[in-house]
């Protein structure tokens, strides 16, 4: 088992898989990427996350000229190839190699990887008693739905959690809660699920959307609606999901515990669900 590298659709070794200086993604960050959970050998909706990069590569203008199918078996074989049953496929996609100049290059094709590493996971601990998180600024640009490869805001705000001790940086604008900087982010007062709209101002996550699913099968309350600061810091019950991040009950914000300061009973059902979810899903 071992880590699995694929540069322009050939494998290459970890060591040997290396990019122009010229290229896009690294001058201007133009590019997009997708990570992927791998579930005992399974995919977790590899289709949703293709879906959401196509989605992504219209809005920027970016041709996937390698072919999405091509992609999707590329990620198969790669994995397969790892022979890993619990792992993360990272897959990034940039606009290629050009001289360096603002205006899209034509003529050119795209650069995209694809790896495959061992997933470790989280520390139970972090799932049974929750964990804390600290209070940012949202300083990004105004196409947060769209997943790029600029996380330079999310960075600093990640590594201002990191120096609070802290697991999570939430970001808020104008006094409304947004997302945090690798997660969505739900509140829950008097058994009523919230969390920010799918618009501009967040990435529509893959669990996220899990979440509401479940929500509607199981017939629990929700809005996808916008909340406040101290709607977050007066909740029963505050949790994060994430592909890597799966459903993380939050039980410190700023300092200020959140409900009873354990996880709340609606976050621990939706975490059995999602367990139950998981099994049933190779896409």
């Amino acid at each position: 088992m071992s880590t699995v590298v694929y540069l322009n659709g050939q494998r290459v070794d970890y060591e040997n898989a290396k990019i122009s200086i010229e290229d896009r993604g690294f001058q201007f960050g133009d590019g997009l990427y997708e990570v992927v959970h791998v579930y005992n050998g399974r995919f977790f909706h590899l289709d949703r996350h293709l879906a959401r990069l196509q989605k992504g590569a219209q809005e920027i203008y970016l041709d996937l000229d390698f072919g999405l199918d091509n992609l999707e078996k590329v990620c198969r074989v790669a994995l397969r190839e790892s022979g890993l049953k619990d792992a993360s496929l990272y897959i990034q996609v940039t606009r290629g190699t050009a001289i360096r100049q603002h205006a899209f290059p034509h003529e050119v094709t795209c650069t995209w990887v694809v790896i495959v590493r061992e997933s470790k996971g989280n520390p139970p601990d972090f799932y049974e008693n929750g964990i804390s998180c600290i209070l940012v600024p949202d300083e990004r640009w105004g196409r947060c739905n769209i997943k790029t490869v600029q996380l330079l805001a999310n960075c600093i705000a990640k590594e201002k959690a990191s120096r609070a001790g802290a697991y999570e940086a939430i970001f808020h604008r104008g006094g409304s809660v947004i997302e945090g900087s690798s997660s969505n982010v739900f509140i829950v007062k008097d058994n009523m699920m919230l969390t920010h709209p799918a618009n501009k101002k967040i990435l529509n996550g893959i669990t996220r959307g899990i979440v509401l699913e479940i929500a509607d099968q199981n017939n629990i309350e929700y809005s996808e609606e916008v909340f406040s600061i101290d709607d977050l810091l007066d909740a029963d019950e505050v949790f994060l999901t994430g592909t890597t991040t799966e459903i993380m009950p939050v039980v410190k914000v700023d300092g200020k515990i959140i409900g009873d300061g354990i996880p709340g009973k609606l976050t621990k059902v939706m975490q059995e669900h999602y367990k139950k979810y998981i099994q049933t899903i190779d896409r």
